[in-house]
């Protein structure tokens, strides 16, 4: 399954899960992710996460 890592701090959004917290709803594709998301741990921008097999 694909997730995308945040490359400052490694937090993952998983697609299954979302981000409740960011009001992302749980399978929410990536390409849904408004841009301006941030990382909820870290703060980072959407652009800064890469994907990643796990």
């Amino acid at each position: 399954m694909k997730q995308w890592m945040c490359m400052n701090c490694g937090w993952v959004y998983d697609q299954a899960l979302g981000d409740p917290m960011g009001d992302i709803a749980p399978g929410t594709a990536w390409e849904d992710v408004s841009e301006d998301w941030k990382c909820p741990d870290c703060g980072s921008l959407k652009a800064e996460f890469e994907m990643v097999e796990i």
